[in-house]
């Protein structure tokens, strides 16, 4: 019946490399992708950040319009604070890189990046390009054109002020020029061993009303969006509010809003559209010569079953004929990828390959489950499995409609097996603002594909299909269900230091303890630990041998060897010899439910700080707020740390029900409000009455920074003040003491310039820039050429107490190991002891 056709193409999932399984589409998402295989324009959307992306024009573009739409992040977010957990730099962006996946499952668009690490705010584009290398993110940029090769890119942002913030205006900056230099065969030469050059028609400017900031105007090009889907049951406004509101570390919840809206777009370069988007662009299947393929798609289109999606698949193999014949390269081997998923889809094929460990060591043996089934009455035949190392196994098996098979097999991961980790974190960066990439052709990847992989050879009719099946680990949660995520190869044996930092002070001997994680059977005999300091042994041991899987050693560093150290801030790195291998890496794992197993391996290292730092506190209550590292510093540092619940500020009730008991907030020597406590914590409203009366009474409140967006109190402080979106982006600016005798800055430690030095990716940010007379500032700082800011930090007494407002970033500094930082906040936290 079907004519046998001799090329292969391997089938993975196109979209989303994270996949665990191959499962159907919904068959109004296979409708759509049907619909789609038949639009060939494509669409790039580019911005500067996870979150940047305009949801509801990417929902419409891919459900309303079918049409293929991706999006360019530069960055992955690395440089954003983080409402969920502690996580920031590298590991924040590993977490956004996931959630943007996450909110592409639910638009349909794909996910791109670049090298770029973001790096915080910036204001302007100067600022930025001294971070960014200019050329490398456009060669990055043009590399994504080539390879998705769209027909319109639209910027969120202009390259101007009005963008709001230098990435962004540099993201309109380097799409511009990578918008002229994608069609040039002189630009970026080396990429055409791999991709052909590809000129869009046009490049626009998505225009926006951001608060009072509108750049919209009615001369502008207009597109209404929002219409609602019968298949989706929602408009595309409301599911942009769904795919938005998974940008969770972020805390960028959005309304699924109803009804129609009009979005706005301004020429930017290439020919200019007069009524839609794609004015000019005439390519379709019967403008590239082959109108027999889009007769076919019509009538499969028209003749679309949803409740047997299966009736389609004589026409769709022989489509997969038709498209297979196609001469351009390009386009073959795009929609081949599209239509196979398709097909797939219609006989219902669902596979996985899952064993019941979440992590496996490369070289040893695991037992895997090969599950398959299809739904269809047209048999799949199942030919052979390529297992791994060459393996292979002959079945000639017609797989029977709904009916599950599953084959056992020990699978050994092989020796040479690389950790599981995100491809850009697996070397270190080329700089501060540049991921190295170990191979350029995975440059844009939201990440790479799964390495260790089973091949299954099926046979749909006469058609040959290679499907890719990643090695999965599978359990069942009580709460979730099934949870099938990536099988993660880890070392033989993992090293860690028990806590992120150390204290240390001047003339005191280091104690430390280091943790060895085995995760394999293997004997580690007659090793030797290394303690280093740039290279130099400081301390150790020898280990004859390593009883159990968790292991924990103290070492010791003598005094005399750390005065030998001028730095009162420093990096230890630790590693362990055995057999000639040395092990010196520790695993990075982050867990949210709304998110796979996230890993990535970091070197044995931690920050020590020594020297002069004194604290007299010894019991601190502490307030939630987004994730903040201050709770566990202070607690390394010795000090007892309460994290405040409203029974603590109520009291107990006495028998009758009254509140007859007193709260615990007297007990405190300081209380401090984590960051952003204002934008997270629903219950400070009614705890704010409480702790001004701890403060008249003789307490020290410390407050962090907190943003004007979704906030629960219009008033923080016992006297006005207002936030702005102030801020000092250069880690670097010169301080200046407005009052040097100031307690704050004397007690228990003499602070000077020399306590600002060495500080990270910024000073602080959202400072007040308007306060009631009761406070007095401490500081005055500026970025490069602009007016003072005095708001860094503000105090004042109320009562017999003190109350502090910081916006400085401690919430960085403290976890970097800055020793200037920490004596600082210790002063903050003393006041009430002077």
């Amino acid at each position: 019946m079907f004519k046998k056709v001799s090329t292969v193409f391997i089938l993975g999932l196109y979209t989303v490399f994270s996949a665990q399984q191959i499962r159907p589409s919904k068959s109004s998402e296979i409708y759509r992708e049907i619909k789609t295989l038949k639009h060939l324009p494509k669409v790039l959307y580019l911005a500067a950040h996870p979150d940047d992306e305009n949801t509801g024009l990417l929902s419409w573009l891919i459900n309303d319009q079918n049409v293929e739409t991706g999006y360019l992040s530069l960055t992955r977010g690395d440089g954003g604070q983080n409402l969920l957990g502690t996580e920031q730099g590298a590991a924040l962006g590993l977490i956004r890189t996931h959630e943007l996946l996450e909110a592409r499952k639910l638009d349909g668009a794909q996910q791109f990046f670049t090298r770029a690490i973001d790096f915080g705010f910036s204001k302007n584009t100067t600022d930025t390009f001294k971070q960014w290398d200019e050329n490398s993110i456009i060669a990055d940029v043009v590399w994504v054109i080539r390879t998705f090769r769209p027909d319109v890119i639209i910027c969120r942002f202009p390259p101007t002020a009005a963008a709001g913030h230098g990435q962004h205006a540099a993201s309109a900056v380097v799409a511009e020029k990578a918008f002229k230099l994608a069609g040039d065969k002189t630009a970026f030469p080396n990429q055409l061993k791999y991709v052909n050059v590809c000129q869009p028609k046009r490049i626009l400017w998505n225009t926006f009303r951001f608060g009072n900031n509108n750049t919209t105007a009615e001369n502008q090009l207009k597109v209404t969006v929002g219409q609602y889907d019968a298949q989706l049951g929602m408009g595309y406004g409301e599911l942009a509010g769904l795919s938005r509101s998974l940008h969770k570390s972020q805390g960028a919840g959005t309304q699924s809003v109803a009804g129609i809206k009009t979005e706005y777009f301004s020429h930017v370069d290439g020919e200019s559209a007069k009524s839609t988007l794609f004015d000019g662009v005439t390519k379709t299947w019967t403008k590239e010569g082959s109108a027999d393929i889009d007769q076919s798609l019509d009538k499969i289109i028209a003749n679309f079953n949803f409740n047997n999606p299966e009736q389609s698949l004589p026409d769709l193999l022989v489509l997969r004929k038709k498209v297979l014949a196609l001469k351009d390269s390009d386009l073959k081997n795009d929609k081949i990828k599209s239509l196979d998923n398709i097909i797939l889809g219609c006989v219902g094929f669902m596979g996985e390959v899952v064993t019941n460990q979440a992590e496996a060591v490369a070289g040893d043996h695991y037992n895997f489950r090969l599950n398959l089934i299809s739904r269809a009455a047209n048999p799949v035949v199942l030919e052979d499995v390529q297992w791994l190392n060459n393996q292979s196994e002959n079945f000639n098996r017609k797989l029977s409609k709904d009916s599950l098979i599953t084959i056992q097999h020990d699978i050994q991961i092989p020796s040479d097996a690389a950790l599981t980790e995100p491809y850009w974190l697996a070397k270190p960066a080329k700089d501060a603002a540049t991921f190295s990439v170990p191979n350029d052709t995975l440059v844009g990847l939201p990440e790479a594909e799964s390495p260790l992989n089973v091949l299954l050879n099926l046979k749909i009719g006469s058609e040959k299909f290679q499907v890719k099946l990643p090695l999965s680990f599978k359990k069942l949660d009580p709460v979730r269900g099934d949870v099938v995520e990536a099988l993660r190869i880890v070392p033989a044996l993992e090293l860690k230091f028990t806590q992120p930092l150390y204290l240390v002070k001047e003339n005191e001997d280091l104690h430390l303890s280091l943790n060895f994680k085995i995760n394999s059977n293997k004997q580690f005999n007659n090793g030797k630990i290394n303690l280093l300091y740039n290279g130099e042994r400081l301390g150790g041991g020898d280990l004859k041998s390593i009883n159990g899987k968790d292991v924990t050693v103290d070492y010791v560093i003598p005094k005399a060897k750390l005065a030998s150290i001028k730095s009162n801030q420093l990096q230890l790195d630790a590693n362990f010899v055995a057999d000639g291998v040395t092990y010196n890496k520790k695993q990075v794992l982050i867990q949210y439910p709304h998110l796979p197993s996230l890993q990535y391996f970091a070197p044995a290292t931690v920050a020590v700080m020594k020297g002069d730092i004194q604290a007299k506190v010894k019991k601190v209550g502490y307030i939630q707020g987004a994730g903040d590292f201050i709770p566990e510093f202070l607690r390394i540092a010795g000090v007892q740390v309460d994290v405040l619940k409203d029974e603590d500020f109520y009291g107990n009730l006495d028998e009758s029900g009254g509140n007859g008991g007193q709260n615990k907030l007297s007990q405190y020597d300081a209380i401090v409000l984590g960051v952003r406590v204002n934008n997270t914590e629903r219950k400070l409203g009614r705890w704010m009455p409480f702790l001004w009366s701890y403060v008249k009474g003789g307490g020290n409140l410390v407050m962090q920074y907190n943003t004007n967006q979704d906030t629960t109190l219009d008033q923080l402080g016992m006297y006005n003040f207002s936030i702005a979106n102030k801020r000092v982006t250069e880690e670097n600016a010169a301080v200046t003491f407005l009052n040097p005798n100031h307690k704050l800055l004397n007690f228990p430690n003499k602070i000077t310039a020399d306590d600002f030095k060495g500080w990270v990716q910024e000073r602080g940010a959202y400072f007040p820039d308007k306060w009631d007379a009761a406070y007095e500032p401490l500081f005055e700082m500026h970025d490069t050429g602009e007016e003072p800011l005095k708001g860094s930090t503000l105090y004042a007494k109320y009562g017999k107490g003190n109350f502090i407002y910081t916006p400085l970033a401690f919430f960085r500094q403290l976890p970097a190991g800055n020793v200037g930082a920490a004596r600082l906040f210790f002063n903050f936290l003393s006041a009430q002891k002077n």
